[in-house]
């Protein structure tokens, strides 16, 4: 097919590409495939053919079942050409057709001819085409064959039934397992690509037998594994058994480690460097033991291969973050790859520099990065601003230089995501680095003179809000804050108009200049800009006069929202307009508000409450309405918190039984969830002993009995405790369902008048410390912490013993108080040492309580925690601290 002439673009590196299948038809193949019913056939115009038909399958598309077997049956006519180049189009093309079992058996005779064939590239391809076509009855016929070809002279043949077996082991294992001797012999070739196929093989045959593995590495580490790409294997393999088998907890060695670093000194650059890598990922790994990984790959920085210096580069980045004084010794080889023409080998050589680079460095690196920005993509460069970031905070002092380095690129052209990459910088620097407040806060000012984008302007300005009114001189950001009320749409308008009325409430001197900007505001031509001016000039004093603005309006404008949305957005659907106003405080704190849902048994229906109410009626009302209906509960007041259900029966038991736990301020009630799930008996006068020898502070005060329990229908049966006022009190609880069991004839349903005493062993239950805490979440975490200040503060510091992972230690800790986390600080990067995570909640008494975990490695797998508690009550915040140290 002729190509038109190209002319070189000399503004671009590259010349277009142009495929040669450009605009050709399913229609127009299909005519063309008639050569293969040639008499003399044309084996150069049938594998163009074949070739047009392999571009239009890969291509996605897709041939009709008639179509399809109209071009398999005209190419099984090209067998009987003999040309070898036509041959393999076929196979190809068989493969690719992938004909049903009706069709397979009109080549099946061909293709065995050409696996016992004296060609061995007809007998390799043979095999792998009948390997891919064939079921499990023809495979049997077949194996003898294939056992044989494992073990061939040829490499190639070796190969091809090696790599079917890999892809046979998905569909037919235990055919391919009785191939293990055969491919032991084989791991033993000379050969490289058989060695490779045949190890891999054998570990996926041998990998669900850990013993079996370990065995396999054990051999090959101490034998001579000529292939590379073999050797490459059995490094990965090697890491895998180290990871499973750990340290030496006498010697202190880790196995296969000598194995692992007799690689680094392996003559193939590829076995060197996956070397080096495992070392580099090895779980817990020490300075001692990176350091000859580090030096090699310090070598292959300066390679001529790019291949090599990416991969040395991406490597040691990795290591930077867990190990940042490791690297150090590379920064010069690396510094030099900056100016790489490689852009992907330049961005990751600048961020690692920017992680391992001391103080002194980082102004001859801005420098450097500055000439480089404008060269990549924004992905790029969205990893050097956050590499920037991570530095700023590691040295506070260099502040200036790198906040108006991130100001200038936030001045040039990207996209959304690389600008809020930016922006998040900025905020993150200003928050953490007081001296970078003002100049930080003018960047983002005249950010917004110019966004494009509505999200990063409404979060500037609400930024803008909160920060602003606590710098030197607020006046100087009014300007910036109205242009936008004048310039921006109107979402932006609104964000705006908000942020007016917060320099209003929170600097009394500007109230005048406030009161005039707002007072325009209110000819907008958008109702909800309209809204917001009307609603604060009358919240801060729209009457011009200048008094101190209220606590209680502060609290309205910079107070977060305790109450989750959904929550609040169902209370108002609920709400029925009357003489008495909405009341916010009924609104559930709960985070989750849904259906009560218990884990059941596949089959049984909802147990108790399982039923979800009817209309949005969340989980929290459902309990109250049920509680509040029963008298010996009416006195105990509002439960403070009902629990989620917990099992104390194993699925498909006689008895399905779950308890909720209800917490009031002076009461515990457990509400025993039950279901009978056998059809011939019904339950009668049900109740739950409780012995409560494990939980001293409670007292029982009332049992209220199930008169009646059939099959199949959910009842409940409720023991109420007395427990100190407001006091968290924790303890065990054993459960036997008692009961009396009655005879139900399956067929008239009639039950039999006398009834027998029976009881059921329960599990144990636990009333626990995270009972006793709601999970309330906090929109702005920061302003919440100091709104709340320091008066009732409590800080101290924890081991937390060894751990499998910092990840572990969080969620435990997270377990263990039952709070909140806030703005998805429960989440712990991976290979991360040290993290920092929000927590919030109401503690009994309706007090707020906010946390910040600080958590650190401290030592091999060892983990310490800082805890600082924020609370407007001091026994609170020092019940949170009694409770991390009692658990």
């Amino acid at each position: 097919m002729a190509q038109p002439l190209v002319k070189k673009d000399d503004d671009r590196d590259d010349e277009a590409d142009y495929s040669p299948f450009l605009g050709i038809e399913k229609g127009a193949v299909l005519q063309e495939a008639r050569v293969f019913n040639d008499p003399q056939l044309d084996a150069r115009r049938c594998s163009q053919v074949i070739t047009k038909l392999l571009y239009l399958l890969n291509q996605g598309e897709t041939f009709t079942k008639i179509e399809a077997t109209e071009v398999f049956f005209a190419v099984t006519k090209l067998f009987q050409s003999r040309d070898t180049g036509l041959r393999r189009m076929v196979y190809l093309m068989i493969k690719e057709l992938s004909p049903s079992a009706d069709e397979v058996i009109i080549v099946t005779s061909s293709l065995m001819k050409d696996m016992n064939s004296k060609t061995d590239m007809y007998r390799a391809n043979a095999i792998r085409v009948l390997c891919r076509i064939t079921d499990g009855t023809l495979l049997t016929q077949i194996e003898r064959y294939l056992k044989q070809a494992i073990v061939d002279k040829n490499p190639v043949v070796a190969s091809a039934a090696l790599v079917s077996g890999i892809h046979l082991l998905q569909t037919n294992p235990e055919i391919v397992r009785r191939w293990s001797n055969e491919v032991q012999e084989a791991v033993q070739s000379r050969a490289a690509l058989v060695q490779f196929h045949a190890l891999a093989l054998l570990h996926q045959i041998r990998q669900n037998d850990r013993l079996a593995v370990s065995k396999l590495v054990t051999s090959l580490t101490r034998g001579n594994v000529r292939s590379p790409l073999a050797q490459c294997l059995l490094i990965r393999y090697t890491s895998q058994v180290i990871r499973e088998s750990g340290t030496n907890t006498q010697t202190g060695d880790r196995p296969f480690y000598d194995f692992l670093e007799g690689c680094l000194r392996h003559k193939a650059e590829m076995v060197i460097f996956e070397a080096a890598r495992a070392i580099t990922e090895l779980s817990g790994v020490t300075s001692r033991e990176l350091t000859p990984a580090i030096t090699v790959l310090q070598l292959f920085l300066s390679s001529s291969k790019p291949v090599l210096r990416f991969a040395a580069v991406r490597t040691l980045n990795k290591v930077a973050m867990t190990h940042p004084m490791a690297v150090t010794n590379c920064n010069i080889d690396m510094e030099s790859l900056i100016s790489d023409q490689n852009r992907s080998i330049a961005t990751l050589a600048i961020t690692t520099l920017l992680k391992t680079g001391n103080e002194s460095s980082v102004d001859r690196l801005m420098k450097q990065i500055t000439n480089f920005m404008s060269d990549i993509a924004d992905e790029f460069k969205i990893v050097v601003v956050e590499a920037i970031r991570s530095l700023c905070l590691k040295f506070p002092l260099k502040y200036r230089a790198l906040m108006n380095f991130l100001s200038n690129i936030l001045r040039e052209e990207g996209g959304f995501e690389y600008k809020k990459a930016i922006v998040d910088s900025i905020v993150i620097l200003i928050r953490d680095i007081p001296d970078a407040k003002e100049s930080g806060l003018l960047h983002l000012c005249e950010f917004i003179e110019d966004c494009e984008f509505t999200y990063l302007s409404t979060q500037i300005l609400h930024f803008l809000g909160i920060e602003g009114p606590k710098t030197s001189d607020p006046s100087k950001y009014i300007r910036y804050i109205y242009n936008r009320v004048i310039l921006e749409n109107a979402t932006v308008r609104a964000s705006a108009v908000s942020t007016l009325a917060k320099f209003g409430a929170m600097v009394d001197s500007l109230k005048p200049r406030i009161f005039v900007l707002l007072r325009r505001c209110l000819f907008d031509s958008d109702d909800e800009v309209r809204d917001r001016a009307t609603l604060y000039l009358n919240t801060i004093g729209g009457d011009g006069s200048v008094v101190e603005t209220d606590k209680d309006v502060k609290d309205f404008l910079f107070g977060s929202l305790d109450i989750p949305l959904v929550n609040l957005e169902t209370s108002l659907k609920n709400y029925e307009p009357s003489e008495e106003p909405f009341d916010i405080d009924s609104v559930p704190r709960e985070v989750k508000s849904q259906p009560l849902a218990e884990k059941k048994a596949p089959g049984k229906k909802p147990t108790g409450l399982g039923a979800p109410p009817s209309g949005p009626t969340s989980t929290v009302d459902a309990y109250e309405k049920l509680l509040s209906s029963i008298p010996e509960y009416a006195s105990f007041g509002k439960p403070f918190k009902s629990s989620a259900p917990v099992e104390l029966t194993e699925a498909e038991t006689e008895y399905a039984v779950n308890v909720v736990k209800h917490i009031f301020d002076r009461h515990v009630v457990f509400q025993y969830n039950c279901t009978n799930t056998i059809p011939e008996q019904l339950l009668e006068n049900v109740t739950v002993i409780v012995d409560a020898s494990d939980a001293e502070e409670f007292s029982e005060v009332s049992t209220k009995p199930l008169r009646s329990l059939p099959y199949d229908s959910p009842g409940q049966t409720f023991v109420a405790f007395e427990k100190p006022d407001g006091v968290p009190a924790v303890g065990k609880f054993t459960n036997m369902l008692k009961f009396i069991v009655k005879e139900v004839d399956p067929t008239t349903g009639e039950t039999e008048e006398d009834g027998v005493e029976d009881e059921y062993q329960l599990e144990d239950l636990e009333v626990v410390a995270a009972d006793y805490v709601l999970k309330v979440g906090v929109s702005n975490f920061r302003n919440a912490w100091e709104s709340m200040g320091p008066e009732f503060e409590r800080v101290d510091e924890y081991g937390l013993g060894p751990r499998e992972s910092l990840a572990e230690a969080v969620s435990a800790v997270i377990s263990l108080l039952g709070l909140q986390p806030c703005e998805g600080t429960e989440v712990v990067p991976s290979n991360s040492r040290s993290h920092t995570c929000l927590l919030s909640g109401v503690f009994i008494g309706n007090a707020k309580v906010l946390v910040r975990l600080s958590f650190g490695i401290d030592g091999p797998k060892e983990v310490a925690m800082k805890l600082a508690v924020r609370s407007e009550d001091e026994s609170v915040s020092d019940a949170i601290h009694e409770i991390v140290a009692s658990g």
